[in-house]
């Protein structure tokens, strides 16, 4: 398999806040594994999903406090819009979404204090 093969290119950015959580970086170019373990137990793959990539973020991305960025079903927190190739990730398949190489999916917080 080569290199593009096995990795997608994901353009990720994070606005409203969200950015704080990130090192301040705004954009991440980021290479993401193109396929993910069904589950622990077997060695079966299936393609990178939006479920995958938010794990993924948190785990190699994420800077601090967690708990903003993930909510308790894996899924992003409440009050987090997020968007894929500038649609909104409801008319995508949510968290069912089948990443593609290139993608470019946006985090947004909605909540501000104020």
């Amino acid at each position: 398999m080569s290199q593009s093969d096995t990795t997608l290119r994901i353009e990720l950015q994070f606005s409203g806040g969200m950015e704080l959580l990130f090192d301040n970086q705004k954009t991440i170019h980021a290479k993401v594994p193109a396929l993910f373990p069904v589950d622990v137990s077997t060695e079966n793959k299936h393609a990178a999903t939006i479920r995958d990539l938010i794990s993924w973020t948190a785990n190699n991305l994420l800077k601090e406090r967690p708990e903003l960025f993930i909510g308790v079903d894996g899924s992003v927190r409440s009050g987090i819009l997020v968007l894929v190739n500038g649609a909104d990730w409801e008319l995508e398949g949510e968290l069912e979404y089948e990443l593609e190489d290139r993608d470019e999916i946006v985090f947004i917080s909605t909540l501000h204090g104020g």
